[in-house]
């Protein structure tokens, strides 16, 4: 079984999320036993953010770090074993998570196909990026 960073380069569809992981220095440690859960968002959900915002967050090592890192829980979470509430990052800052019957979402941002097995963990593709509460976008841009 392939480790999380080897499902999601061959998903083909997390080339900008291997950019980040790669640029912040974390790819290796989605390789590394773990156990983790990443919050995978797809290439169409960082497209959204737009080029400018994309490019200055590569640039923003420490920044980035603190991004890459808010997408990572200790632990294989499955969403079925998702409750209501807050889910402490690698990052040390908290997900929000809710549940609303099957739809699984974390500070709001959906995951869009959950439940993706990893020999290290899951990954959970998102449509959208997450940032923690101290840190604003527009403040990368």
């Amino acid at each position: 079984m392939k480790t999380i960073t080897d499902t999601i380069t061959a998903a083909g569809n997390f080339k900008m999320l291997l950019s980040l992981l790669k640029a912040a220095a974390f790819i290796d440690t989605l390789r590394t036993p773990g156990p983790y859960t990443l919050f995978a968002p797809t290439d169409e959900a960082l497209e959204r953010l737009g080029p400018g915002p994309y490019k200055l967050l590569l640039k923003d090592i420490r920044r980035l770090k603190t991004v890459v890192t808010y997408h990572v829980v200790s632990g294989a979470l499955a969403t079925k074993n998702v409750k209501p509430g807050e889910l402490r990052t690698v990052e040390g800052n908290s997900l929000a998570a809710e549940v609303n019957g099957a739809q699984v979402s974390m500070n709001g941002t959906k995951i869009v196909q959950a439940d993706i097995v990893a020999s290290n963990g899951f990954v959970h593709a998102i449509d959208g990026l997450l940032l923690p509460k101290s840190l604003k976008l527009a403040a990368v841009a």
